[in-house]
């Protein structure tokens, strides 16, 4: 069992008092709190009905919607068909709240600059009804890997990805954006009772060296910011150099201002002195999260608006791009839409009311309110809808599967044995005549789970490699 450092004692009691780090050293050695954030596209009774099967019992936070409280686990509430597909994503409360402050709609073009793992960027796409501009972006390749994921397991037409250094990101994109998240990366003294791996390394020479980093992320973010746009700061740490010391300094140097809050949770204001020295008095409009007042963990977060212009960052001259989002009525890719329309029984209606990138054969489905054109630099704008196949036909994609299903009314095989589920799920074929051959939806009670292929020798499973590597726990 790892144990409280001393370096994160000393700093706990030096700053804060003896009375808090006694009740941190509690938190710190209490069992974690897990909490869920269910999907607005499903019903939370649903899911609180599937979830009782599996001896999971959930409790809905007061003032946050769709947010609740695991209180009862066997340790599976993330390997259920529901979790595997989407329906809801776990995610700590405090994480909720900097997204709640941002409170991004459909027709704001939002940028979530330090976006892995998804949590938050899933959160602010579901606020803006999946519709609209959202970019997320990821320093690391391997971390921005799995923020595409998460987007894709949760269908999500609204969100470009970006692989680049968050401080440079102003030369692709200057005064551009309505509001932007910078949960910056920091050193996690508020997430130690989740990841007690932290006490082993932190000290105060590290979180100094993130405070420069954070403080790099947020002037970034303010060249990125529209005149009058909003910018939440937040972290999952304690310490005031990562947080009221950033702030101060942003608020002596850059022309924004801190913006009053109100948090769904408890909270207490920010600090305005550190020692001897007097901070900005704004800076009290900015709320601390302590862990153990919500049973959760500890964050800082803040909201700032800028009031007028800021130098302008040289902008990189964009080539031409390789790939080009087009309507439902581009002529190189309606066939392949109708047939697809046509084919699941849709109707085309449906299509017409989306953007598409043609990469090579696969294609993207984009919202129509997409507003970023220059696409080069992304990884991937929206959310891939199929491919196309030798017989000049979309292949579905599974993870599309979810955005449509209330819609399919053809070519859907529904499984009725749970073995058959199995088979599936493993990516396997099931050994079975389902009467007509072709790609089809595959559907298993009120699921809409993939798609498969049916031909003489059964019905061989499309379901995601991505999904078939985790442990999924049927009921």
């Amino acid at each position: 069992m790892i144990e409280l450092s001393e370096n994160i004692s000393s700093y706990i009691e030096k700053h804060f008092g003896k009375g808090y780090l006694k009740s941190y050293a509690e938190y710190f050695n209490d069992e974690y709190k897990s909490f869920v954030r269910i999907s607005p596209t499903v019903s939370s009774e649903k899911i609180i009905s599937n979830l009782r099967m599996y001896g999971i019992e959930l409790e809905a936070v007061a003032g946050i919607t769709n947010a609740f409280k695991v209180i009862q686990d066997k340790n599976i509430v993330g390997k259920t068909l529901d979790f595997i597909l989407g329906s809801y994503y776990i995610q700590s409360l405090s994480s909720m709240i900097p997204a709640i402050v941002l409170n991004p709609n459909e027709n704001d073009v939002v940028l979530d600059l330090c976006a892995a793992p998804g949590s938050k960027t899933t959160q602010l796409a579901e606020m803006m009804n999946n519709k609209g501009t959202l970019i997320a972006n990821e320093i690391a390749l391997d971390r921005a890997r799995i923020l595409l994921f998460n987007t894709e397991k949760q269908s999500l037409v609204n969100t470009g990805v970006i692989n680049s250094k968050g401080e440079l990101l102003g030369k692709h994109f200057n005064d551009y954006f309505d509001k932007i998240l910078v949960d910056a990366p920091c050193s996690a003294l508020g997430i130690t009772q989740k990841k007690g791996e932290v006490s082993n390394w932190w000290n105060t020479k590290k979180a100094e060296g993130l405070s420069e980093i954070q403080y790099r992320l947020l002037v970034s973010a303010i060249k990125m910011c529209k005149v009058g746009g909003e910018i939440v700061y937040s972290t999952c740490t304690l310490t005031l150099e990562e947080n009221e010391l950033v702030l101060d300094k942003i608020l002596d140097k850059y022309p924004v201002e801190l913006v009053d809050i109100n948090l769904p949770v408890k909270s207490k204001p920010a600090f305005t002195k550190y020692a001897d020295e007097e901070l900005n008095p704004q800076i009290s409009k900015a709320h601390r999260i302590v862990p153990w007042e919500v049973s959760s963990e500890g964050f800082f977060v803040s909201r700032l608006k800028k009031v007028s212009d800021t130098e302008k960052t040289e902008k990189i001259k964009h080539q031409e791009n390789l790939y080009r989002i087009v309507s439902y009525e581009n002529k190189g890719i309606k066939t392949y839409l109708d047939k697809l329309a046509d084919y699941y029984g849709t109707g085309k209606s449906i299509l017409e009311k989306y953007k598409y990138i043609d990469r090579k054969g696969d294609i993207y489905i984009v919202d129509a309110d997409w507003k970023c054109s220059e696409i080069n630099q992304f990884m991937r704008v929206g959310l891939k809808l199929g491919t196309i196949d030798k017989r000049e036909t979309i292949q579905l994609n599974s993870f599309a599967v979810k955005l449509f299903s209330n819609l399919l009314t053809k070519n859907i095989v529904e499984l009725k044995e749970r073995n058959e589920l199995e088979v599936y799920l493993k990516g396997g074929t099931i050994k079975k005549d389902f009467g007509s051959y072709g790609q089809k939806v595959i559907k298993y009670n009120d699921y809409f789970v993939g798609t498969a292929v049916s031909s003489k020798e059964g019905l061989k499973s499309q379901f995601p490699r991505t999904f078939r590597t985790q442990e999924i726990v049927l009921i």
